[in-house]
């Protein structure tokens, strides 16, 4: 969801005291699989690139505690 300008930055969602927000830069031609996957999938590109990010540290650090 976007900021509409003149809102404060104090309205921030529910989970943002257990989250934490990143700039990512990818290659354009990534970018555009990405959106499509999320697209395919109705959901945002951002839980698109979450839910990869989450298995990929799952496959490298099996005894990680899952915090979901």
């Amino acid at each position: 969801m976007k900021r509409k300008k003149g809102v404060a930055k104090s309205m921030k969602p529910e989970n943002s005291a257990t989250s934490v927000r990143a700039t990512i830069t990818f290659p354009p031609e990534l970018y555009e699989t990405l959106g499509e996957l999320a697209r395919q999938k109705k959901v945002s590109l951002a839980w698109v690139v979450r839910d990869a990010t989450e298995k990929y540290v799952e496959d490298r650090l099996p005894a990680r505690t899952q915090h979901k």
